[in-house]
């Protein structure tokens, strides 16, 4: 008589996703007249399958405690409740305010974190927005006025690209969200997703470009990866690429009426699409799937 062999079921692999983080003061006052202090956690996007899985972390910091002692309490107590959630560690921790930079490296570095500075913090900012809104207001001690803006005091003089990350050519795409909504499952070498707005229409039309390298695309690619991309702007008939802390790189000049053309553009997106923009690297027109593929947000500086 045979007898059936159960098997156990396989465990469901940890869900792998960057983190953003935010440490700094809020609108709140306490009891002892000090502005409380918060650290928030966010996975930086949400699974292309799974749409509704993030993750999210809130600690109050009270003013006293302000330090990396402290703040690294605060990341090993998150780690393990990303694990409980079922997250793995993430492979980088995005540092969103260039003044608490130190601060986070000092509180990351004993925990095997790597700590990149960067305004790439769409999901970040996006969630500091709805707090600002709904849940501030609602705590004793709270101060009406806004956050403080994204760390953008100074715009440095945009810099041109390295020789060896300038592609043969470059030209201006467009695609609909509906496109764009299936990106996590395009074959792509390096990419960087950000979530999109559920509530924007598919039809709507989607600003970026396309640059093209017969030879180093897949170099260009990795390149710009280690950029950060943040966002493309027109500034002074140029075409700029703000990525980093504050890193501005200048992709290419323009014609006055080129450039009018694509600042409009740029406009349009804004105010349609919620600032979703795109850049795409490919060995040509032709090729099929993209060595490089960022979806960035032009988010207003305050």
């Amino acid at each position: 008589m045979s007898q059936a062999i159960e098997q156990a079921p396989a465990a469901a692999a940890a869900i792998e996703a960057d983190w953003e983080l935010d440490y700094y003061s809020r609108p709140i006052l306490d009891p002892d007249g000090k502005k409380r202090w918060e650290l928030l956690i966010c996975s930086a996007a949400a699974q292309a399958d799974q749409p509704s899985v993030r993750f999210r972390w809130v600690l109050p910091c009270p003013a006293n405690s302000v330090n990396s002692q402290w703040l690294r309490q605060g990341l090993e107590q998150a780690l393990a409740q990303a694990v409980a959630e079922g997250f793995a560690a993430p492979r980088r921790l995005r540092c969103w305010r260039a003044s608490m930079r130190t601060m986070v490296q000092r509180a990351a570095e004993p925990l095997g974190l790597e700590v990149v500075a960067s305004r790439r913090c769409y999901a970040l900012v996006e969630w500091l927005r709805e707090r600002e809104a709904t849940v501030y207001p609602a705590e004793e001690g709270y101060m009406a006025g806004p956050l403080a803006p994204p760390p953008q005091a100074i715009q440095p003089l945009a810099v041109p690209l390295p020789e060896a990350a300038r592609g043969d050519s470059w030209t201006w795409a467009s695609l609909p969200l509906a496109a764009l909504r299936e990106a996590g499952g395009w074959p792509v070498s390096f990419a960087g997703l950000v979530p999109l707005p559920a509530a924007l229409d598919d039809d709507v039309m989607v600003s970026g470009l396309r640059l093209f390298s017969a030879s180093r695309s897949l170099a260009i690619a990795g390149w710009l990866a280690g950029l950060e991309p943040v966002r493309l702007e027109i500034a002074a008939n140029q075409l700029v690429l703000e990525a980093g802390m504050e890193d501005r790189w200048l992709l290419g000049n323009l014609n006055p009426e080129e450039a009018s053309a694509a600042a409009e553009s740029f406009r349009t997106a804004r105010s349609q699409a919620a600032g979703i923009q795109f850049i795409a690297v490919q060995s040509g027109p032709d090729q099929q799937g993209f060595d490089g593929f960022w979806l960035l947000r032009d988010l207003p500086d305050a």
